[in-house]
């Protein structure tokens, strides 16, 4: 019998740890407690042997060694197939995210979109020149058309490449185009894989594979790219702003919205109808005091990093918001959402909303999105969440919630490096150079229910910060770090090491750089090329001291990030079992034949401290090829802040002597 966890083994957050402890005295399922009762398949999970399934001659199930499937398929062609499946389902998923923000700045350029408008025009300008679009003497509506219109065309084109490729560093242009994966059109790489692993197509397993990589580039450089830089000029770029995060943003007193998904497109209108007056005066009509919003999972780093929305949580936090009985409303659009919700939010008096034309959960309310009329729909949501006010039971909402500072665009790190004059990533490479920042990690992905939430990103994060190794992070990982007030300047006091908190003191930033969402990946892409680009770090990505991390992942989404990162040069180390672990063929591929073809690489690593050994060894074996000098945290320490409070603590008498003789 499966070993039912304490509240503290699934999760690390204390208000998580509250309400499970509630949902076990309530008899409430969730999915803490459905991974203990389930365990998972090691088959369909790769480590003890694989499933194919893609004909009805099977399904064949291959465990021992030297076994074949009914048409002769072995195990690293299976394995092979259904990684790459993965992965186009997953790049899938992040482009079509992009198709739809194209298509809605399509609308609002013709003026056919309630609420929408261009609200940076210096960023659609930008993107413009990307496109190789002239902007001379053009409104910024007829531009924002054709833009959404080249945007529109690339997940149909057929031949030639995809826009975005000309923004990654020349010499790994190159690399795709010998390696012959440079994606051609977004739906087409998406085809392409679904195709070549069709039963009788594709069975050599670095061919499958390398199908596979040009898919996932064709969502990092192209559907997931243009889901971030469109968003940006429909709804702003972020800049740093302060927020808040966890189950205890929710309001006892006024009529609480949970957004959940990934779409910013109705996120944004729901936070436009919710701030307007008469709405307000509805809410406080049945008895509330207002309106109260919150994000779970990639809705709510959407509307946090422009709109300072507080977040009540990650990809688990979804359920437990719920368990609160706080909740009016949850509303919901694309990705993540579990099915579990809808039988949930009965068990108290919360209207489970569903919005997408992709997306209807039985059990569920479903009042369609349409972005004609974006705003009379979101004031609709809203209306229906005030009337369920007065239905309130017993709430119990957890008294933790933690300040954050998220919004790090790769716009704003090179204003806040370099200054409105001369924004630059050059301070940011001199940190790694002299040896104060030792390299850079991106720890990003989800929560699995099958760990204990959070701790594999909070243990690796902290070890990190302490070995001077600076902190990007997306979607749910940001959050975790959020959580744990990571994401603030005062955070590189206690937690960053000496090099890293001299960087942190004089620009003022987080040691942990919170960018968004998962698409939001992309930024990181665009912050890595600009660092080859600046110079002193090799003239590629492959040359940069960086590592991807996604310790906690559980979706096909982060396959297609981690193949897309890894086929533009990062070591990538994903956390918990292999799902190719039973083919060594397929393994070594991703490693080994991937690294020297291309630059990066793709692991598995189920332990924290190997991960974090790994990436230091890569860290540090980049550093070395560079000729940059070893790592040493006793040359640094000593100035800024930290050396202005050491001499404050001496007495008075030797302050002057320190501050002025020159003693120290």
């Amino acid at each position: 019998m499966a070993k039912k966890r304490t509240a503290e083994e699934r999760s690390i957050d204390h208000a998580s740890q509250q309400l499970l402890i509630r949902a076990d005295s309530l008899g409430l399922d969730t999915a803490f407690a459905r991974a203990d009762a389930m365990p998972a398949c090691p088959i369909g999970a790769g480590s003890s042997g694989l499933c194919c399934k893609n004909c009805f001659m099977g399904p064949c199930r291959i465990t021992k060694e030297g076994q074949v499937g009914v048409c002769g398929a072995t195990s690293s062609t299976i394995a092979a197939r259904n990684m790459a499946r993965a992965i186009a389902a997953g790049s899938a998923a992040h482009s079509d995210h992009g198709r739809d923000v194209a298509f809605t700045l399509l609308a609002a350029a013709e003026g056919e979109a309630q609420g929408y408008q261009v609200r940076d025009d210096v960023k659609l300008r930008a993107v413009a020149a990307y496109y190789g679009v002239p902007t001379a003497g053009k409104t910024t509506a007829a531009l924002a058309k054709e833009i959404a219109q080249k945007a529109i065309t690339e997940f149909g084109q057929q031949k030639g490449e995809l826009a975005f490729v000309k923004r990654a560093p020349k010499k790994r242009q190159d690399l795709w185009r010998k390696y012959g994966i440079a994606p051609r059109g977004i739906d087409r790489e998406v085809v392409d894989v679904l195709h070549r692993t069709h039963m009788g197509d594709d069975q050599h397993p670095e061919h499958i594979l390398k199908g596979a990589l040009r898919c996932a580039l064709a969502d990092g450089w192209g559907g997931s790219m243009i889901a971030t830089e469109l968003s940006d000029v429909l709804f702003g770029t972020p800049s740093p702003k302060v927020g808040q995060v966890n189950l205890g943003v929710l309001k006892d007193d006024e009529v609480n919205i949970v957004l959940h998904g990934h779409e910013p497109t109705l996120s944004e209108m729901i936070v436009a109808a919710a701030s307007e007056p008469e709405l307000i005066e509805y809410a406080k009509s049945k008895g509330a005091n207002g309106i109260n919003l919150a994000g779970i999972c990639c809705t709510s780093n959407e509307i946090l990093l422009r709109q300072g929305v507080a977040s009540a949580g990650n990809f688990l936090n979804q359920e437990l918001a719920l368990i609160t009985g706080a909740v009016e409303a949850m509303v919901v659009d694309v990705q993540c959402i579990m099915q579990a919700l809808p039988n949930l939010a009965a068990k108290f008096h919360t209207k489970f909303i569903t919005t997408s034309p992709k997306v209807m959960i039985q059990g569920g309310m479903h009042i369609e999105f349409d972005e004609h009329r974006a705003l009379d729909i979101a004031r609709q949501i809203v209306r229906v969440a005030c009337d369920n006010y007065p239905n309130r039971g017993e709430v119990v909402i957890p008294d933790d919630a933690q300040d954050l500072i998220p919004g790090f665009s790769h716009e704003y790190i090179n204003y806040m490096l370099g200054g409105s004059f001369r924004a630059s990533f050059r301070p940011l490479n001199d940190a790694i150079m002299s040896g104060r920042i030792r390299g850079v990690v991106a720890d990003v992905g989800c929560n699995n229910p099958r760990v204990t939430q959070d701790k594999s990103h909070a243990w690796l994060v902290r070890e990190f910060l302490k070995n001077d190794v600076l902190v990007v992070q997306t979607g749910c990982g940001a959050l975790a770090s959020g959580k744990l007030g990571l994401v603030t300047g005062e955070a590189a006091l206690e937690h960053a090491g000496p090099g890293l908190r001299e960087v942190c003191e004089a620009t003022g930033m987080p040691p942990v750089l919170h960018m968004g969402s998962c698409v939001d990946n992309t930024r990181i892409l665009t912050v890595l090329t600009q660092m080859a680009q600046e110079g002193g770090l090799g003239d590629d990505i492959a040359d940069i001291p960086a590592v991807g991390l996604a310790p906690e992942w559980m979706s096909e989404k982060a396959l297609a990030i981690g193949a897309y990162a890894a086929a533009s040069g990062a070591c990538v180390i994903f956390g918990l079992e292999s799902p190719v672990e039973y083919s060594d063929e397929v393994t070594r591929v991703m490693d080994e034949v991937w690294e020297k073809e291309l630059g990066g690489k793709l692991l598995f690593v189920s332990d924290d401290e190997t991960m974090f050994k790994k990436s230091l060894e890569h860290i540090d074996k980049k550093r070395a090829a560079l000729g940059l000098p070893e790592y040493d945290p006793s040359r640094f320490g000593r100035s800024g802040d930290q050396r202005m409070n050491d001499v404050l603590a001496l007495p008075l008498e030797t302050q002057a002597d320190v501050m002025y003789g020159g003693v120290r």
